[in-house]
């Protein structure tokens, strides 16, 4: 055997899985999170921050029954209603969603009461209750339709731009060190810019009847939960802060 072809073998080997090696990285760094393609870079103090720089509110609407209203209050109701929209000098987004009927908090609370019952016959119908309403709204299927209002702050900038340059900041997907610092540093400014348009519109709607409060952190990670993962946020539902692991921020 000639010694010389075993430290050639040995190179051509150390070559062959040194490319193995890259062609692994490269499909590696194909592998990349959804994560990635979402507009969402953070939430913290009850604000959603996007990528682009832009600061987002959501109000969460108690609904107003305006059949049971007489012909006088709806038409009052209708007025002060227009009156509302004509005074908006920034444009808001009205979003209402229909979804399943959660009642898992209601449950909770009345296994709590459970443990502390001492009359064993209120005891067991207690539990038979909890049954009973768990098989009744999986079976019926009852939806419930919440509203919200969407509060947005863009850099003037930005808004000034044309609508295609808008629409390629959107499709820009990919964040960096330096927009993250530019974000920081104007998310006091932006803030206290977005806590007057919600005063604004909460006073607006309040003269017709209609309540309103703003959605806080834990509760804007959880919406966002549930809609970009319908199917497995009814199967895998968050209780607490502890489960949603919210601190003062949530990164996505």
């Amino acid at each position: 055997m000639d010694p010389t072809l075993t430290p050639k073998g040995s190179k051509v080997t150390q070559q062959g899985s040194a490319m193995k090696d890259s062609v692994r990285g490269k499909k590696k760094s194909h592998i990349v999170s959804t994560q990635r393609y979402l507009p969402i870079a953070e939430i913290k103090e009850d604000t959603v921050i996007l990528k682009n720089g832009g600061l987002r509110a959501i109000l969460k609407v108690n609904s107003l029954n305006f059949n049971l209203k007489s012909e006088i209050e709806q038409q009052g109701i209708i007025a002060g209603y227009q009156g509302f929209i004509n005074t908006l000098i920034f444009p808001i987004q009205i979003l209402i969603r229909s979804t399943r009927l959660n009642i898992d908090p209601y449950l909770k609370s009345l296994r709590d009461k459970i443990d502390g019952q001492t009359n064993p016959l209120v005891k067991e119908q207690t539990i038979d209750y909890i049954g009973f309403m768990e098989k009744l709204v999986d079976i019926a299927d009852i939806m419930q339709k919440n509203f919200y209002i969407i509060v947005p702050v863009d850099s003037p900038t930005k808004m000034k731009r044309g609508v295609f340059s808008r629409f390629f900041d959107w499709m820009n997907v990919d964040d960096s060190r330096s927009k993250a610092l530019v974000r920081s540093h104007e998310f006091h400014s932006y803030s206290k810019i977005l806590r007057d348009r919600i005063t604004l519109i909460q006073s607006g709607l309040e003269n017709v009847g209609i309540t309103m409060r703003r959605l806080r952190t834990d509760e804007l990670v959880q919406l966002y939960y549930t809609i970009y993962n319908p199917i497995s946020s009814q199967k895998q539902k968050f209780n607490s802060n502890e489960d949603l692991n919210v601190g003062k921020s949530a990164l996505f």
